[in-house]
């Protein structure tokens, strides 16, 4: 698997999103991707109990552990890398939650417009 030019929405070296819960498509901490990564799971959000709630209300319960894939479920305040489709599902429903852009991959940008991440950054003084 090649994984893409590690760079941000700024054209900047790409941040960690989160090493707790260790997160992104290659388990590697960063919002990283490739060909094969179908979800694009490159846009660094912070999670809310919102957003879990809406998350599994999809099909998607990013809450409960499943241990035996290492995943310890998330908690509101968490950081994830989270699918852009998904990201901008939730922003359609009123339900995104907010986004670290410094730590969020370019190829997002193929499906969400930074202008959209752009009103809901953590990370923009």
């Amino acid at each position: 698997m090649q994984m893409q030019d590690s760079v941000n929405v700024f054209g900047d070296p790409l941040q960690p999103c989160s090493m707790d819960p260790v997160t992104g498509f290659f388990r590697d901490g960063c919002c990283n991707t490739s060909e094969q990564d179908a979800g694009s799971h490159t846009v660094c959000v912070e999670v809310t109990e919102e957003f879990l709630m809406y998350s599994r209300s999809r099909g998607n319960d990013l809450s409960t552990p499943v241990p035996e894939f290492g995943f310890p479920g998330l908690e509101p305040g968490d950081r994830w890398c989270l699918c852009a489709a998904r990201w901008l599902e939730a922003h359609q429903q009123d339900m995104a939650p907010r986004v670290y852009l410094q730590r969020t991959h370019v190829k997002a940008l193929e499906i969400v417009p930074l202008a959209l991440l752009r009103q809901y950054a953590v990370d923009l003084n």
